[in-house]
């Protein structure tokens, strides 16, 4: 599917308005979500860094995945930063994750080997904190289990 992200600055109000759109049928997209921020409010998170910014944007109705909030929160930072800029639209195709190449994790050199002796794991020690079985027998419930019971196949007519 399909995500379009389309975020406008109106310095006359002093708002920034970001809209979400996704691809619900071919070709077509339809608003799913518009959320209007104060601009004197980005601006002070934008000071502090994505994180803020990613804090201010995301709300009850408007909460990007990670993978889109992070380059949505950088397109809010540029509009700041390029006062001639007032709008931006980002766009999103979530086959697109599927095709991405996982990322390669690189070991670390300083490899910590610890054997266990699987014969410590399973001694026979452990067994004895449960050998009191009167706990279990002292529980009250309202089941009752039938001695006997209709359906029991022991039973043959």
């Amino acid at each position: 599917m399909k995500q379009k992200y389309s975020i406008t600055r109106d310095d006359e109000k002093q708002v920034l308005t970001i809209r979400e759109y996704a691809e619900l049928d071919k070709e077509m997209m339809s608003l799913l979500c518009e959320e209007t921020y104060s601009q004197q409010q980005l601006m002070e998170a934008a000071k502090e860094g994505i994180e803020a910014v990613l804090a201010v944007i995301r709300t009850n109705n408007m909460y990007p995945p990670a993978i889109y909030a992070e380059p949505i929160a950088e397109a809010v930072i540029e509009m700041f930063r390029d006062r001639e800029k007032l709008s931006a639209e980002l766009v999103f195709d979530d086959k697109d994750l599927f095709n991405k190449e996982p990322e390669v994790v690189e070991e670390s050199e300083e490899v910590v080997e610890e054997t266990v002796d699987v014969d410590e794991l399973l001694e026979d020690g452990l067994d004895d904190d449960y050998d009191e079985k009167a706990v279990i027998n002292n529980i009250k419930t309202s089941i009752q289990v039938a001695d006997d019971e209709p359906g029991d196949i022991d039973e043959v007519p």
